[in-house]
């Protein structure tokens, strides 16, 4: 079974995730539309000023899923993920993270002009060292499996 294989056709499949963040210990988990690359870093636009981007300033540490609806008689395929969250400044990363977006709906054309305002939707950049996926991947039922990332080093 090949998890990478797995992993990528998922992000296709699903334009939004749930991530998770931490402050103070006390968690907190919103939605966001995302997209990725190649090296499967996630991208998501957001207000500064909302309560996961708040707490990504003081404590960078996230998780997260991604997972497509099912029909009750469907077994459930999710992804998992724990990374490190950063605002993107503009530039080289701000202008690749809007491209992605851009392509997968999740962006206008207007998104790096909006991104300069001060209460305008700032670009973020997960960067996945784990990656976990939760299903019904072979004949013995739903298992969890680990795929070690820090963005594909150790598997290349």
């Amino acid at each position: 079974m090949n998890l990478e294989s797995t992993i990528r056709q998922n992000l296709d499949n699903t334009l939004h995730m749930s991530l998770a963040t931490s402050r103070d210990n006390m968690p907190w988990i919103c939605e966001v539309h995302f997209s990725y690359d190649d090296q499967l870093n996630l991208y998501y636009r957001s207000r500064s000023s909302r309560r996961h981007s708040e707490d990504i300033a003081l404590n960078p540490n996230v998780a997260g899923n991604i997972v497509k609806q099912h029909a009750i008689d469907e077994y459930p395929l999710g992804l998992y993920f724990e990374g490190s969250a950063e605002i993107l400044e503009a530039g080289t990363e701000q202008d690749k993270a809007f491209v992605l977006l851009r392509d997968r709906g999740n962006a206008g054309e207007d998104a790096i002009e909006d991104a300069a305002k001060d209460d305008g939707h700032k670009f973020y950049k997960i960067t996945v060292k784990n990656w976990y996926v939760f299903g019904k991947l072979d004949d013995t039922g739903g298992h969890k499996y680990k795929l070690e990332w820090n963005g594909g080093e150790n598997q290349r």
